[in-house]
C-alpha cells in the first residue's frame, strides 16, 4: 500500500538500496584511505547552490532536433551538458533487452527455454515446481519474482540463495500468468546471458550494443566507457545537495559494484558468472550521455537496425502483455502495456509511445519514440524530491 504522491514501492526499492550501497562504500573509501577529489573524506561537503540539471533531446532518425540544457551536472560551476554521461535508472533495462535480442537471433538463447538449462543450476516458483521461467517472462515481468527480497547481491554473494527464498515469489500465479514490475528480474537475466556466453555482463554488454553503437557508455563504469569517463559524470544529488551517487573522480572509482561482504571491491577475483548478475546494475546501471541515448533512440526508430532483425526488433517491441483489468499490477494506471524490455505508453491523442522511464537516486528519466510521427525524446532532471508525484516523464518531468 502507499500514499497518495508517493513513489511505487518497486521503483523506490533501488533508492533503499542504493543508499545501502553508499554506506558501504563510503566505510571502504575511510578504511583505504580512498577520498573524493579535492578535500579529506571527514570535510568534504557538496554545495546546496548548485542547480538541478534538466536535459531534453528531440530526434528523428537521421537527426537531432532539439536540446535543451539548463543547470549542473552536480558539480558547481559546470553547467550540464548532453554529451555528459548520466546513470539513467531503469531505462537500462530497454537496453539490456537488446543485448538479449542479439544473442538471440545469434542463436545463444531462446526467449521460451527454461532459463535453468543456461544457467546449470534451476529456477523455479516454489508454488509451481513445475514451471520453468523464461527470458520471455523476466524481460516481460512476468516471471513471478518480486522485489520484496533484496535484489542487489554482494560481489562475493550467491544469486541461486536468492532464489531460493519463498519471499522472492509471487505464491499465487506461476510464470506467465501475472505482471508486476520487479528489478529482481534483471540480475537473473544478466547471469543467463552470461550462462550462455561465458562472458561477463558489463563487457557482453559493450561488445553487442555499447561498441557497435560507438557509444560511450558503460554499466557501473565497467567495459565500453573511455578512460576518465567518470569525471565527465552528471553527479546524482538529492535536493538538499546530499551525494546519491556518482562523485566527479579523476582516477578509478574504489568500488564501482556492490562490495564484497568483508568490503572488497575485487571484481575479477570474487565475481562468479552465473550466480551473481547484479554487480553492474542491468536494473539501472547504465551511465550514457543524452547525446548516446538518442542515438539509441534512432536504433528504435530504424526498426531496430543495425542491431536487430525486423523480426526481432517486433518480438522486442511488442505487447508481450496488455492489462486487462485483474491480469497484473498496473501501478494506478502507470502500466497498461509492456514488451520485452520495453514500456508501451499511450498518450492523450491515442498514440503508442515505446521506450521506458527511469527513477532513482533523485533523477527522472523518460525515453521514448514514436514511429507515427518518426520523432522522440530523452530528457531527464536531477535533484527531484523523492516523494513528488511518479510519471514518465513525457509532458513533463518529474
Amino acid at each position: 500500500m502507499r500514499l497518495a504522491n508517493m513513489p511505487g514501492p518497486v521503483r523506490q526499492h533501488e533508492w533503499r538500496s542504493g543508499m545501502r550501497r553508499i554506506a558501504i562504500l563510503l566505510l571502504v573509501m575511510l578504511a583505504t584511505g580512498c577520498a573524493l577529489p579535492g578535500k579529506p573524506v571527514e570535510t568534504q561537503t557538496l554545495s546546496a547552490t548548485i542547480r538541478p540539471a534538466m536535459i531534453r533531446v528531440d530526434f528523428t532518425a537521421g537527426k537531432i532536433t532539439g536540446v535543451s540544457a539548463k543547470g549542473d551536472a552536480g558539480v558547481a560551476g559546470r553547467p550540464v551538458g548532453i554529451d555528459d554521461p548520466v546513470r539513467v535508472a531503469s531505462i537500462s533495462k530497454l537496453v539490456v533487452a537488446l543485448g538479449v535480442m542479439r544473442l538471440v537471433e545469434q542463436g545463444k538463447l531462446d526467449l521460451d527455454r527454461d532459463i535453468s538449462a543456461y544457467l546449470g543450476w534451476q529456477v523455479r516458483n516454489p508454488a509451481f515446481p513445475d514451471a520453468p521461467v523464461t527470458l520471455r517472462h523476466l524481460l516481460s515481468h512476468r516471471s513471478g519474482l518480486r522485489d520484496t527480497v533484496d535484489y542487489i547481491v554482494p560481489l562475493d554473494g550467491d544469486l541461486p540463495t536468492v532464489m531460493a527464498n519463498n519471499k522472492a515469489w509471487e505464491l499465487r500465479y506461476p510464470p506467465g500468468d501475472y505482471f508486476s514490475y520487479a528489478n529482481i528480474n534483471s540480475p537473473l537475466i544478466a547471469a543467463v546471458m552470461e550462462g550462455a556466453t561465458g562472458e561477463r555482463f558489463d563487457r557482453l554488454m559493450a561488445r553487442l550494443v555499447l561498441v557497435p553503437l560507438k557509444l560511450d557508455a558503460c554499466y557501473n563504469w565497467g567495459a565500453g566507457c573511455s578512460d576518465g569517463r567518470r569525471a565527465q559524470a552528471v553527479t546524482l544529488l538529492r535536493p538538499n545537495g546530499d551525494l546519491a551517487r556518482d562523485a566527479a573522480m579523476n582516477g578509478p572509482d574504489p568500488c564501482a559494484v556492490y562490495p564484497a561482504s568483508n568490503g572488497s571491491c575485487d571484481v575479477e577475483k570474487l565475481y562468479r558468472l552465473g550466480r551473481n548478475g547484479s554487480a553492474f546494475s542491468p536494473q539501472g546501471g547504465l551511465r550514457i550521455s543524452a547525446r548516446d541515448l538518442t542515438k539509441l533512440g534512432q536504433v528504435l526508430l530504424r526498426g531496430g537496425k543495425p542491431l536487430l532483425s525486423a523480426n526481432g526488433f517486433a518480438q522486442m517491441v511488442s505487447a508481450a502483455w496488455r492489462f486487462d483489468g485483474s491480469n497484473g499490477d498496473d501501478d494506478n494506471g502507470y502500466f497498461t502495456s509492456y514488451g520485452l524490455g520495453v514500456h508501451r505508453y499511450k498518450d492523450d491523442e491515442g498514440r503508442w509511445w515505446l521506450g521506458h522511464v527511469g527513477e532513482a537516486y533523485s533523477l527522472r528519466a523518460g525515453f521514448w519514440v514514436n514511429y507515427e510521427t518518426g520523432k522522440g525524446f530523452v530528457r531527464y532532471v536531477t535533484m527531484v524530491d523523492e516523494f513528488a508525484p511518479i510519471g514518465h516523464c513525457f509532458d513533463s518531468c518529474p
